[in-house]
């Protein structure tokens, strides 16, 4: 596909209670490697996450989701991951975890545009 890159994505989960596996979209990561483009947003839906955990621990969340901004902007006070490359950057945070933020399996696309791409589909998956 001429002009077109190929990217791969994948949707960041919060499972406010790991036992019923239920979850709430709350971010999205996009990278391409041809174009050595990675980018992370997120939204965290206090209420939506409340009316599935009352406790659960929306500071932490946030916290732990500010630790993936930073690794995928490469960070210098985020640690040895956000100095890796963008692609293991994004598998690190794309692999499989049992706990309670969680990704959906990475998709792959083509794009000629990826930031409208990342918009399109942030606003599709997560708000």
């Amino acid at each position: 596909m001429q002009g077109k890159d190929i990217y791969h994505y994948a949707v960041i989960r919060v499972v406010p209670r790991v036992e019923r596996e239920e979850f709430i979209n709350v971010g999205l990561i996009l990278f391409s490697k041809h174009k050595r483009f990675i980018r992370f947003e997120y939204h965290i839906p206090e209420e939506k996450i409340r009316s599935f955990c009352n406790e659960f621990d929306i500071g932490q969340l946030k916290e732990n989701l500010e630790s993936f901004a930073r690794i995928c902007s490469g960070s210098a006070d985020a640690g040895p991951i956000a100095q890796l490359e963008i692609t293991e950057r994004f598998r690190w945070i794309t692999a499989v975890k049992s706990s309670s933020i969680q990704t959906s399996k990475p998709h792959m696309g083509f794009s000629a545009d990826l930031k409208a791409t990342f918009e399109k589909l942030y606003h599709e998956l997560v708000l």
